[in-house]
């Protein structure tokens, strides 16, 4: 078999094997195919696309490429959660405690973000004492003792798709379907989970700016990940605005705090419930969507969501107190209001640009080895569609420096206020189950 041959016949639209994607993955992998030819190869499946079996061969020779955790000790039906990333996007903090409170397991596997905000393991280190390196027992005992724990990644965990990432980057390759599908879904698989719930999100916030993208990735997603044994199914939600109120790590858990109390945004409320409601369903603990809601919406009410969550942050370390005493957070030495020049409704807000104004402030990282500020960072007042008058606060920025002027313009130019009434965009667009 020569890897010539495999090119050949993918930039004439052939089908490749399983076999001949094998050999591509394992030769990549391993340094014997160079990348001229990896490069050559990854663009002939920008133009030509893959199929159904080809996207589900090369997703497992990935996965496969790699550790394969392994996590039949834990006891149910493990459900994971992934989301195509966005700005203020909060609701692992959320789901994690919420979904463990009604019984599912939750093992969670999830890295440190690069861009306007750290990941997910960076908000929860906002909490003092709290750390992700488990040992493999004491992950699988905190799962089957409490239904939930959250770690960082293996480090060898699919090192075909991060090879392979690392030379879409350059070569313009990036944008390719079945190649983003496959590059998310093998680290789903590989990380051990029997079911996966997606929020591919939509607007300007997103990797995916246009819904009909969305929806071709998230088919593409769920294809996938049924066709290999996972169920799987999808969210498409908005992200042409920040979801929430806050941007930033230690406001994002303190907004996750407020959101298992039942007093939190709007749209991160209606987000969590709708992704966990079909995580309950998969794991078997709800027959339909609607008992599942009601079950998630009872465990906020009554506290069991809130009292989930300060166990699973003690069982790692963290300091429980911070659900009662959200000042024990990181606190950035300044606030400062953003105040409307003009009266009228909110007609856009801009969320890669507002992400990118909290970056300013040292919310996020440039780099792997950049240093977050876990304190700083930006909190709406305001939402698209609401009113406000000349002189009301927009926004309020927490911050460790003195001057902000630049970030102050930033968040301006993207905050668009018309004098005409506007209808929010919709939260949820749609929901990818086959």
């Amino acid at each position: 078999m020569r890897m010539y041959d495999i090119i050949a016949k993918k930039r004439d639209g052939g089908e490749l094997s399983q076999e001949e994607i094998q050999f591509f993955i394992d030769g990549y992998t391993s340094g014997e195919i160079p990348d001229y030819q990896a490069s050559a190869f990854a663009m002939a499946l920008y133009f030509q696309g893959m199929n159904k079996e080809e996207r589900a061969a090369i997703t497992m020779a990935m996965a496969q490429s790699g550790d394969m955790i392994d996590l039949s000790e834990i006891e149910g039906t493990k459900v994971d959660k992934h989301s195509t990333g966005g700005v203020g996007d909060t609701t692992t903090l959320i789901l994690a405690p919420l979904v463990a409170s009604v019984g599912v397991p939750v093992a969670k596997m999830s890295g440190r973000g690069l861009g306007h905000t750290g990941g997910t393991i960076d908000k929860l280190e906002s909490v003092p004492g709290f750390h992700v390196e488990l040992t493999k027992e004491e992950f699988i005992q905190n799962v089957n003792e409490r239904k939930v724990s959250v770690i960082g990644q293996s480090g060898n965990l699919t090192p075909a798709d991060k090879k392979l990432y690392a030379l879409r980057d350059v070569t313009a390759t990036v944008n390719s379907i079945p190649l983003i599908a496959s590059s998310i879904m093998s680290k789903k698989i590989a990380a051990g989970a029997d079911a996966i719930v997606l929020d591919v999100k939509t607007g300007a916030g997103a990797f995916m700016k246009e819904e009909s993208e969305s929806i071709d990735l998230a088919k593409a997603m769920v294809e996938i990940g049924n066709s290999v044994g996972r169920k799987t199914k999808a969210v498409i939600s908005d992200m042409s605005q920040p979801l929430g109120n806050a941007i930033g790590n230690a406001l994002e858990v303190k907004e996750a705090i407020e959101t298992l109390k039942g007093t939190g945004p709007e749209d991160l409320t209606k987000l969590s419930l709708t992704l966990g409601s079909q995580m309950v369903v998969l794991a078997g603990h709800a027959e339909n969507l609607t008992d599942a809601w009601s079950l998630l919406e009872k465990s906020i009410e009554n506290g069991d969501a809130l009292k989930k969550f300060k166990e699973f942050l003690a069982s790692q370390g963290g300091d429980a107190s911070v659900v009662d005493e959200p000042t024990l957070l990181p606190q950035a030495k300044y606030q400062f209001e953003v105040l409307a020049d003009t009266s009228g409704y909110i007609h856009e807000m801009v969320a890669d640009e507002i992400g990118h104004a909290a970056s300013m402030l040292g919310a996020g990282r440039l780099t792997k080895d950049s240093e977050i500020d876990l304190s700083v960072g930006v909190v709406l007042q305001k939402k698209v569609g609401d009113t406000i008058e000349k002189g009301e606060p927009l926004l309020t920025v927490h911050s460790n420096q003195e001057d902000i002027k630049e970030v102050e313009n930033k968040l301006k130019e993207n905050i668009k206020i018309s004098p005409d009434p506007l209808i929010p965009p919709d939260l949820i667009r749609q929901i990818i189950t086959e």
